[in-house]
């Protein structure tokens, strides 16, 4: 949608509404960044700058380790999710390093750069793309866990690579038709999701965005994981009762495998659950409530916390894989003992799957 100076009544300090003709106009004053770049907006910026850089250096760290201990092939969507991260907290520090800047828009560049970086567009198709990603790593991990023999047989890597399509295509078509039909630039100023046709077309869009963005993901978190943890404590009651406990040492350790990426992933999607609470909580105000925008110090404070998670996942892979684990504690200058080498839960599970297998004399 387009807007003119004089389709728009700006500079007004709450937000207002006024129907013409059936087509709300949707004012504000300061939706853009404010002459006086030192007020409590501009200390939240530069906050949620630095968040980025140590968001994007926590996940090259992870994405290092994840690429020299070969787990990037054994968990596609899980190094997928780090680099999505890591693309998120980049683009996190170049748009908000811009609109530090405080530019004046003018003609065809202008328009572009409100519509691509200062309205957080490729921003948010990221963000988008990652929480899409994260449900698939719930489903794939319930697949394999509640459905072992179906997913060895049906899961390829051709449906992993679907589901990581999906997640790029999902995330940018839904933020390119949102920012195009509700942004604009006015009077040299980037007007990001103003411009909306009605307060109730608003109001529906923010529902609809909190529900399926978190309340659909949480839901599926807690089903998943509630139905994997009982496939497992049921398949350690199975095994318990057989006899021969060597004759399943492999099955045990490949079980301790599937558990410690369960564990992890509950750890992960809890964090989620709790960090990504204000900005949906936020968000939803925004779209229902008039006098809150985008620009409000609750935005920033809400981003700054959203990111907190993303800075935290990179932790908790370091310290729940033991291959990735390894890897970085290799990168530590001041580690001069020579560390003998620690035999893998994978390694150990083949050592005792081959001599299993082994013809006996």
């Amino acid at each position: 949608m387009t807007g003119t100076p004089s389709d728009i009544e700006h500079l007004s300090v709450a937000m207002t509404t006024e129907t013409v003709d059936d087509v709300t106009r949707t004012t504000s004053a300061n939706l853009a960044t404010s002459s006086s770049p030192r007020g409590a907006e501009f200390y939240f910026q530069c906050a949620v700058v630095v968040i980025g850089v140590v968001g994007t250096a926590a996940n090259a760290l992870i994405l290092y380790g994840l690429v020299a201990s070969k787990q990037h092939k054994k968990h596609l969507l899980i190094f997928h999710q780090n680099v999505l991260d890591f693309i998120s907290s980049l683009l996190l520090i170049i748009t908000y390093a811009l609109k530090l800047c405080n530019f004046y828009l003018t003609g065809v560049s202008g328009y572009w750069l409100c519509m691509l970086l200062l309205s957080e567009n490729i921003l948010w198709c990221v963000i988008l793309a990652s929480k899409v990603n994260l449900m698939s790593v719930t489903i794939e991990r319930y697949l394999k866990a509640v459905y072992s023999i179906w997913s060895k047989k049906k899961l390829r890597n051709w449906a992993l690579y679907s589901a990581m399509t999906f997640a790029w295509i999902s995330g940018i078509v839904h933020v390119f038709a949102l920012t195009f039909n509700t942004s604009d630039v006015v009077e040299g100023l980037c007007y990001a999701y103003v411009f909306y046709e009605s307060p109730a077309s608003k109001m529906a869009y923010g529902i609809w965005y909190f529900f399926s963005f978190y309340v659909v993901v949480l839901t599926l978190f807690i089903f998943c994981y509630w139905r994997i943890l009982a496939a497992i404590r049921r398949q350690a009651r199975v095994m318990a009762g057989h006899s021969g406990a060597g004759s399943s040492t492999g099955q045990s350790l490949s079980n301790q495998i599937q558990t410690n990426i369960i564990k992890t992933m509950i750890l992960v999607s809890a964090f989620y659950a709790i960090c990504d609470l204000p900005m949906n909580v936020f968000s939803l105000l925004l779209h229902i409530l008039a006098n809150l925008t985008f620009l409000d110090s609750g935005y920033y404070v809400a981003v700054f916390i959203s990111f907190l998670y993303i800075c935290a996942n990179p932790f908790i892979y370091a310290t729940k894989f033991d291959p990735v684990k390894r890897v970085l504690v290799s990168l530590i200058p001041c580690k001069k003992t020579p560390v003998p080498p620690i035999e893998t839960v994978e390694m150990a599970a083949s050592h005792a799957s081959s001599r299993r297998l082994q013809p006996r004399e």
